[in-house]
């Protein structure tokens, strides 16, 4: 069994309003797990240092970003923080909590990608930072775009020595749906999921 890496982290994004789910996603129960709890198993698996941002459910060492509520590139900075104090001076996978089909398989594909940037798949034309390893220079710069006002994830992509990977890089390993999220019943029911979710 391959043994977690100590070079990359990962930060799980759990604080998302969820207001078209109708219920908070991090919270959904699909196949007997929430879907934060799977994904913090998951990145166990590959990574030495995790830490959750949100509001501690998926069992993972929790941090709240601030300001509240103002998107993914705040939290981002608040985990780079984290993994700061924490000794962690390296890149990190950053993922979003809403993908259902994500794997053990595509997080290990990340972290080791053979690169020392950062490394953002591009799935049917679309660049997946929530779904992407980071470089350290880059979650430092994610803390000096909000620093300076900047709240859009853009930002961090347009960085020097970002790497996109098509699908011609990661198709041999993963599907592609393992890079949707669900932000309503609809996409559940799109993922065949629907019969999976338990009910409140």
């Amino acid at each position: 069994m391959p043994t977690p890496s100590r070079s990359v982290a990962a930060i799980l994004l759990t604080g998302g309003a969820s207001r078209r789910m109708g219920r908070d996603k991090s919270t959904l129960v699909v196949d007997g797990s929430t879907l934060a709890v799977r994904t913090a198993e998951l990145l166990a698996l590959v990574v030495e240092t995790a830490i959750e941002v949100g509001p501690g459910v998926s069992g993972l060492p929790a941090v709240v970003e601030h300001p509240r509520g103002e998107g993914p590139l705040v939290s981002v900075a608040a985990g780079c923080r984290a993994l700061r104090d924490r000794g962690h001076r390296g890149g990190a996978l950053v993922v979003a909590c809403d993908l259902p089909l994500v794997s053990e398989h595509l997080f290990r594909l990340l972290a080791e990608w053979d690169s020392s940037g950062s490394v953002v798949p591009v799935v049917r034309g679309r660049p997946q930072p929530l779904c992407a390893r980071w470089a350290s220079e880059d979650l430092d710069g994610a803390q000096a775009l909000v620093s300076a006002g900047h709240r859009s994830l853009q930002h961090l992509l347009t960085q020097p020595g970002v790497e996109v990977l098509d699908e011609s890089r990661w198709g041999h390993v993963v599907n592609e749906e393992e890079f949707f999220d669900v932000d309503t019943p609809e996409d559940l029911q799109r993922l065949g999921l629907m019969n999976r979710v338990k009910r409140n």
